[in-house]
This record gives C-alpha cells, structure tokens and sequence, in this order.
C-alpha cells in the first residue's frame, strides 16, 4: 500500500453520524483505505474499486469499471452460476485468487466479500485482507464465522478512523487518547466482530454498517 506523506484526512467520529449520511462515510472509507476494495453487481461487474486497488492491480478504474471482475482473475471464473448465486444468499464469503497485474505478473490475494446494503444498492463489497507475490500461500487462513457483538461507540469511533485510512498515532491524536489505549480499542472490536486483521475488521465493519450505525 502507499505509504502516506501526510496525516489521512480525520472524519467526523461515528458517534455523530446519521442514518441519511452512511452511503457518504461508506463511500469515503472505500475511497481512502489502504485496504483494496471493490464493489460488484449480483452480475459480477466491477462498479468501483479504490485507490488501493488500482494500486494492487496496476489498472486504472476506467480500465475495469464495467467489465466483469473475472477479467483479471486468473483461471476465470472462480464461481459457475450456482456457487455465485449460494455465496450471494450467504451474505458473506470468504475466499482467495490470483490476479493478473497490469505487468504481466501475477498477485496472489486472500480476500473477504459480503453483501452489503450500507450504499442503498445491492452491491458486493471485496476487501483484500492479504496479498503475496510468492504464490497463494497465506501466513493466517480464514477462521470460522463467529456470533458478531456490538461494537461500543468508542470501538466505532476508532473503527470508522481505521476504515478511513488514520494511522494508530493519527487516531491517538484526534482522540485525544493514548497510543495504546487505540490499538486496545481494535483489538477489542476485531474480537466483537471476529476479525482476524485490521483489514478483516474494516471489510466487517463496512459491510456490516457497524460504524455507521
């Protein structure tokens, strides 16, 4: 991921949003994440990827908006018909590919999808939870599903920063809370929503509307 020059831009805490602005705090947590992101239609046709992404894939977005996500998954397509369709009735699935970069090379990603309906459309929503240039192998592999617990309105506040792209000390400082205390913080909501890694917590945090409720 990109390594930033300057402090991200801090949002407005969750804490005071409201149900009329989620799909504007979605789309600028999508946008400024260094997690790859991207959104599909029940078609499998990408409909936005962020920053991130285009980094991961070495392809502009108006190189992959439009066209089926299978375009740069190696071995297309990873899904016939009827396992698309039962992922999509689970709501939330789990998986890994190889894509093809723009370079010719090729980028192994272990990623977390869910359906999600925090946009107003029925999209589905990709996060790349890890990726490696030395084949599919993973250091963590997905755990089983757990029972999701509410987050508390101090966890989301650090969450909604975290899913904005905020470093640990850019958190601590809009907070007004120690350094520690914040990774306190997302270790207790990575445990109340299952999450193995930051970037499975924003995957879960996003798709499930935790921060932006």
């Amino acid at each position: 991921m990109p390594t930033r020059s300057a402090p991200a831009p801090v949002p407005r805490t969750a804490s005071a949003v409201t149900p009329g602005e989620w799909s504007g705090l979605f789309w600028s947590a999508f946008r400024n994440s260094r997690n790859a992101m991207a959104l599909v239609d029940h078609d499998r046709i990408l409909v936005d990827v962020n920053g991130a992404f285009v980094q991961l894939t070495g392809r502009t977005p108006t190189q992959v908006l439009g066209r089926p996500v299978a375009i740069l998954v190696v071995g297309a397509p990873a899904f016939t018909p009827a396992t698309w369709r039962a992922a999509l009735a689970s709501g939330r699935f789990t998986g890994d590919n190889r894509l093809l970069h723009a370079d010719g090379t090729i980028v192994a990603v272990q990623w977390d999808a869910s359906t999600e309906v925090v946009t107003g459309r029925q999209l589905v929503l990709f996060v790349a939870l890890s990726t490696s240039r030395w084949g599919g192998r993973f250091r963590r592999q997905p755990a089983p599903e757990e029972a999701e617990r509410e987050l508390t309105s101090r966890e989301r506040e650090v969450v909604s920063l975290v899913a904005m792209g905020a470093t640990s000390r850019e958190i601590a400082e809009e907070l007004h809370i120690a350094h520690d205390t914040v990774r306190t913080h997302v270790r207790n909501a990575m445990t109340h929503l299952g999450a193995r890694s930051r970037a499975h917590l924003v995957a879960k945090a996003l798709a499930g509307g935790h921060i932006f409720s």
